[in-house]
């Protein structure tokens, strides 16, 4: 097997005893890092603090990760011009603070033979929000509702 030492350096092949022994000597573990590889590699080192450490790097990278919320709003092919402006409202707040934003438009009863209805409302609010918000998901019929979802241009941090 092809040995690294405990300070990084090629040790060379050496067989396997030879490399327990080297392992021992220094008092750390003997790991093999690639099996596939022709001869194995192995590497001695301390297998706790490798272990540790690689948890602590796993940590770090979840911490930076950046989780993206995703806010709906609900509407009715009846709602008024009024209440969809609240909610277009509370949409461009959500996106300039960098949340996507799921737009559902709801059916009741006969409401969903006019689906139309709810496409050109959901085409006014895309239109409304272009400035802050691209679409992400086109408007696309799911059972009884219509859904549109919207993203940010520019993702803000909040």
């Amino acid at each position: 097997m092809r040995l690294i030492n405990a300070s990084g350096e090629n040790v060379g092949v050496v067989s396997t005893e030879e490399a327990v022994r080297i392992a021992r000597e220094a008092d750390l573990d003997l790991v093999e890092v690639a099996p596939n590889a022709e001869p194995p590699v192995c590497r001695v080192m301390d297998y706790g603090k490798f272990l540790y450490e690689r948890t602590k790097k796993e940590r770090e990278a979840r911490k930076a990760q950046v989780k993206v919320e995703i806010k709906e709003i609900r509407l009715r092919p009846k709602t008024t011009e009024h209440h969809r402006g609240f909610k277009v409202r509370d949409a461009r707040r959500w996106l300039e603070n960098g949340m996507k934003v799921k737009v559902r438009i709801r059916f009741r009863g006969r409401e969903i033979t006019y689906p139309e209805i709810a496409l050109n409302d959901l085409k006014d609010i895309a239109e409304e929000l272009s400035d802050v918000a691209v679409v992400e998901q086109s408007p696309s019929l799911e059972g009884n509702s219509m859904l549109m979802v919207l993203a940010p241009t520019k993702a803000k941090k909040k």
